[in-house]
């Protein structure tokens, strides 16, 4: 898959309002929520890979099947806040994002 702006402008701020997000969710929600901590650990590594692709290749497939199975599908539990709500949306919004820039390839 050659290297096409596969995040635009508004996806690259959805990146970093994650990255300020994710944390404080864990830590408020993970222990209810250990689910979470392994969602903190899969975003860090699809960060560490988008920001460190100097190749011609990115290749998120695999962080989005696993946050897909740790979240079921993004599904949102009954007992939480909007910030952890706002989570689970903007990375369902990213893996969609991602889907249709690989599909255009």
């Amino acid at each position: 898959m050659a290297k096409v702006r596969i995040f635009n402008k508004e996806q690259e701020k959805i990146i970093k309002t994650l990255k300020q997000y994710v944390p404080i969710v864990d830590r408020v929600h993970g222990n209810n929520h250990p689910e979470f901590h392994e969602v903190r650990r899969i975003f860090e590594t699809l960060e560490t890979k988008i920001n460190s692709s100097d190749s011609e290749e990115l290749n998120l497939k695999d962080e989005f099947i696993k946050l897909r199975e740790v979240t079921s599908n993004y599904t949102i539990p009954k007992d939480v806040c909007e910030s952890y709500e706002a989570v689970y949306v903007m990375l369902a919004q990213l893996d969609e994002a991602y889907e249709s820039a690989v599909k255009k390839e």
